[in-house]
């Protein structure tokens, strides 16, 4: 196993995670940002408001873009194991 695969490997594996993590990141980050406008707006200081609205926020990009996400990390995982015996030969 060459320092080059080794590093192949992880650059696969943080651009997989990037990929998977994304929506439900970029979405949590939209749905604080407007919850905290309304709260500025109307001077409500309450740090829990934000929770439920993210949580069906993530849910709802879970449903979307869920199948999506398992078949990239599907295919991820079929590529590691595929590539095994090369890896560790």
């Amino acid at each position: 196993m060459t320092p080059e695969s080794v590093m192949n490997i992880g650059r696969l594996a943080m651009e997989t995670t990037l990929m998977v993590a994304a929506p439900l990141l970029i979405v949590a980050l939209v749905v604080g940002l407007i919850v905290s406008i309304f709260q500025a707006a109307t001077q409500i200081n309450e740090a829990t408001l934000s929770f439920i609205p993210k949580l069906l926020g993530i849910l709802a990009t879970l449903l979307i873009a869920g199948p999506w996400m398992i078949a990239v990390l599907v295919s991820y995982m079929r590529g590691m194991f595929s590539n095994f015996s090369l890896l560790m030969g």
